[in-house]
């Protein structure tokens, strides 16, 4: 079994976790709410905005036998450029303070998930850092379109509200059949073992952030509408 296989294999029940998500659930059953979605979306802009910087760690500290990685770094670099924009572009369009949003904090959540990204490329192993990609892309992948779908409708919000979940499900389906290649190339046991850990463990964190966003509230009718509009943080 070549070491793509292995690493869906190896993350199955944690990816499940994450899929368990009362939110995520409740969003697939189409309960959904503008305060929620702007929450996602604000949570989403405090995660995203590392993404570039996170590349250039990443690809600053990886060792010589992994040189190979720099080039494709780099390219993944050059096409996240900006996607942090598209979220607050997203907010604007629901009518969503953005500028709260790129001047505040994170929730804990995001913080922590945040932060065991730079340790473990730093303190552990910079390969780790795949781990987080293989769970933010293969998510949205899995998630984005859909969700978008069962959000917009229900809540009659603009196409331009939905272009940071939107393209990145789409434009993550070409970045997972990239990532496959990358990850069959990676030959050493010790790398291959610390990017399942790091992806076990970022399923963990990215659950915990959909565990800390607001539950729309029930409503006799359908889905709320009127819930008042918050700002707050879903990869890339």
């Amino acid at each position: 079994m070549r070491f793509h296989a292995q690493l869906l294999e190896q993350t199955a029940e944690a990816r499940q976790g994450l899929l368990e998500a009362p939110i995520i659930q409740g969003c697939l059953r189409g309960e959904v709410s503008l305060s929620s979605y702007l929450a996602f979306l604000g949570e989403a802009y405090h995660h995203v905005k590392h993404t570039v910087p996170l590349l250039y760690a990443c690809r600053a500290a990886l060792p010589e036998r992994n040189n190979w990685l720099r080039e494709p770094l780099a390219e993944y670099v050059a096409e996240e450029q900006g996607h942090d924009e598209w979220i607050l572009n997203d907010i604007r369009a629901c009518g969503g303070d953005a500028d709260a949003v790129r001047h505040g904090q994170p929730r804990h959540a995001t913080e922590v998930m945040v932060a065991y990204a730079y340790d473990t490329i730093a303190r552990r192993n910079p390969l780790g850092f795949l781990g987080m990609v293989h769970v933010l892309e293969g998510t949205s992948v899995s998630l984005a379109l859909l969700a978008a779908e069962q959000i917009q409708k229900p809540l009659a919000l603009p196409d331009a509200a939905f272009s940071y979940l939107r393209s990145h499900g789409t434009l993550d389906l070409e970045h997972t059949a990239h990532f496959e290649l990358l990850m069959n190339q990676i030959e050493d046991l010790q790398d291959q073992a610390d990017i399942v850990h790091a992806a076990r463990a970022f399923f963990r964190l990215y659950g915990d952030v959909f565990r800390s966003l607001p539950l729309p509230q029930s409503h006799p009718t359908g889905p709320m509408r009127g819930s008042p509009v918050i700002a707050a943080e879903m990869p890339t």
